[in-house]
């Protein structure tokens, strides 16, 4: 079979929350206990771990007649909700909750950063795609990055951190693209809730503080080493923020306080509140000036004086000339769903090529969590991600058809490498290990609308570089270059390659699954999981996710770094011991948990028109409907 022909592809209310919104998890909670139960597993393992019945789920699915959002913080899934209820569309939803993740999870995203979505469109039925990434600098050449690069200690790779890092960000352009087609409610009132929220204060759960607490120990390092040019900016930013902190106090009386100055440097903990009134102050010059308003007036004019005084490279020029493309998706089938992803510069293409390879084998017989099937899986992830550095770079410059490597004269190749008794050598071609930070998240309408949405800074917060006063960190994707020759080579004017991908699903070429999980290269391995867990273990929509993981990492990356044999494997600690050591006897090198296993956003239309959504357990985000 080759690669589906069929898929339907083309080029607030008050921003204080109502009683009945901050309401919502509590209704939602109680109205998701609608939930149907999945369809019998082949295998038993993790059974009973639930009242409900339903394996390693850590919560039922959210069951929304009219509309849903997942995200990963409960304020920005409120916040979508809150502009769908008040007639917007599931665009301008996105858009509002992008902005206000910009504020409560700068760990990941913001608007120094790209974007990638994938919409599903009632009116035409059709699926639309939108890559919202930017160039490299123009007055950068490829001489001077190695020579930067010699400067930062490292000759044979573009810099993790600083000017040399940063590229055009491509997130507020990609706004105004989507609402400029999808949009209904004006942008002043879709950016109210997060202007709003930076001014008063916006609560950060833990595990946002705490990676937050990790990327200012990593900048700090950075600065103390000669790689990062300034730090007081993201200091005065982010690590002596606006915190307002309540107290209980004698009886039940509450007591709080703010305090913008603190010489310690105090961050957000996961117990109090934290303002940015510089990201409010450029919200607002947005909300009023548009997209020019970013990328030809006052803030990219800002960004070019902020890099001339710190000997950065990006211009206003860069800004006033970078725009965003509309794409069509690339799609594929598997089983009897259609799975569709993003084309390069982003390597959504690897989980294509992964479940086509998977097509021909029957992982169901083989069952659930087995050492047969995630041998399978683990070695299918190797031959996608051995092609990804040998083809994947800005297509304006590559002009290579990914879809070649979808065909079934291809995959029939691939495939036949795989053995199950042991690992193959290291694939033809070269795999990678990419880490990097973003926020996926789903958001779908009572028109049917759906969009699957990424946006991200890359690593951690980014490059550890705020521009006088803007209130954001700029990205630093740039590092994803290569400085030897090939498809991502470093070039001035050029596109990185990308991790960042959204992804959706067709049944019966309906709409099915909007769906994400964010984290460098975890990102197609765990969208293949997904797939895998809902489509061949009958798992539902919030198992499929909470559901142990695997993670292939340690071969050859774009940048020119040599592959560690056949790489490792790390596996969370749902996996059996006994899978483990079966794994290990057939070659592979299975390292623990680390943590770093993505977070997963998912939003599934049943026939109905009734939607389920479900959130990531890994993280504190919330899924929520109405």
């Amino acid at each position: 079979m080759r690669p589906s022909s069929k898929c339907t592809c083309t080029g607030c209310a008050h921003p204080s929350l109502t009683l009945a919104s901050a309401l919502l998890g509590i209704a939602l909670l109680s109205a998701s206990a609608a939930a149907q139960d999945a369809p019998a597993r082949d295998s038993s393992f993790g059974r009973g771990e639930r009242v409900s019945g339903q394996s390693f789920a850590s919560r039922s699915p959210v069951v929304a007649p009219h509309g849903a959002a997942a995200t990963a913080h409960p304020l920005a899934t409120q916040t979508a909700i809150d502009i769908m209820r008040s007639g917007g569309t599931a665009i301008d939803a996105a858009i509002a909750a992008n902005a206000m993740l910009g504020l409560v999870e700068p760990t990941a995203n913001g608007i120094g950063g790209d974007i990638f979505v994938i919409v599903w469109d009632p009116r035409t039925q059709r699926l639309y795609g939108y890559n919202g990434s930017g160039r490299s600098p123009r007055g950068l050449s490829l001489a001077e990055m190695r020579r930067e690069a010699r400067r930062r200690g490292n000759p044979n790779a573009v810099p993790s951190f600083g000017a040399a890092s940063v590229s055009v960000p491509g997130t507020v352009d990609g706004w105004f693209a989507l609402h400029e087609r999808f949009g209904r409610k004006p942008m002043a009132e879709l950016l109210a809730p997060a202007i709003h929220y930076a001014r008063e204060g916006a609560p950060i759960p833990q595990t946002i503080a705490m990676y937050w607490a990790n990327n200012r120990r990593r900048l700090e390092a950075e600065f103390a080493a000669g790689r990062l040019q300034e730090i007081d900016n993201a200091r005065n930013t982010y690590w002596r923020p606006c915190l307002i902190t309540t107290s209980v106090g004698p009886g039940t009386q509450e007591s709080s306080s703010a305090d913008c100055s603190d010489p310690t440097g105090r961050m957000p903990d996961g117990h109090g509140l934290f303002r940015n009134p510089d990201l409010a102050n450029t919200l607002e010059a947005i909300a009023q000036g548009g997209r020019d308003a970013y990328y030809r007036g006052p803030i990219a004019r800002t960004v070019d004086s902020y890099m001339r005084r710190i000997g950065g490279w990006l211009r206003y020029d860069d800004f006033a000339r970078h725009q965003g493309e509309w794409v069509d998706p690339v799609c594929a089938p598997y089983r009897d769903v259609e799975v569709c992803e993003l084309p390069p510069n982003s390597q959504g293409v690897v989980a294509l090529q992964t479940l086509r390879i998977l097509d021909g084998f029957n992982l169901r017989q083989m069952g659930f969590l087995s050492p047969d099937s995630l041998h399978t899986q683990i070695e299918a992830t190797r031959l996608a991600f051995a092609d990804r550095a040998q083809f994947y770079g800005d297509p304006t410059f590559t002009h290579f058809d990914v879809r070649r490597l979808l065909t079934d004269e291809y995959t029939n190749q691939r495939r036949a490498l795989i053995h199950n008794d042991t690992t193959m050598p290291p694939p033809p071609h070269a795999e990678m290990r990419i880490d990097g930070d973003s926020t996926y998240f789903a958001v779908a309408d009572s028109e049917g609308m759906m969009v699957s949405i990424i946006q991200s800074n890359y690593r951690g917060m980014g490059s550890g570089l705020v521009p006088d006063g803007l209130g954001f960190m700029l990205q630093d994707r740039g590092e994803l270059f290569s400085l030897s020759p090939g498809p991502n080579q470093y070039r001035p004017g050029r596109r990185p390659f990308q991790t960042i991908i959204p992804a959706f699903a067709l049944r019966g070429g309906q709409p099915w699954l909007a769906f994400g999980l964010m984290g460098g290269d975890m990102q197609p391995q765990g969208h293949v999981q997904i797939i895998v867990n809902l489509v061949d273990y009958d798992l539902d929509l919030q198992a499929a996710g909470d559901a142990a993981r695997y993670r292939f990492y340690g071969g050859v990356e774009p940048t020119g770094e040599e592959p560690d044999g056949t790489g490792f494997v790390a596996m969370e600690n749902g996996i059996p011991p006994a899978v483990r050591a079966e794994l290990e006897r057939r070659g592979h090198r299975i390292r623990p948990a680390d943590g770093s296993f993505g977070g997963y956003q998912a939003i599934m239309r049943h026939p109905n028109g009734v939607y389920e959504a479900a959130t990531e357990m890994r993280k504190d985000g919330m899924a929520g409907g109405y």
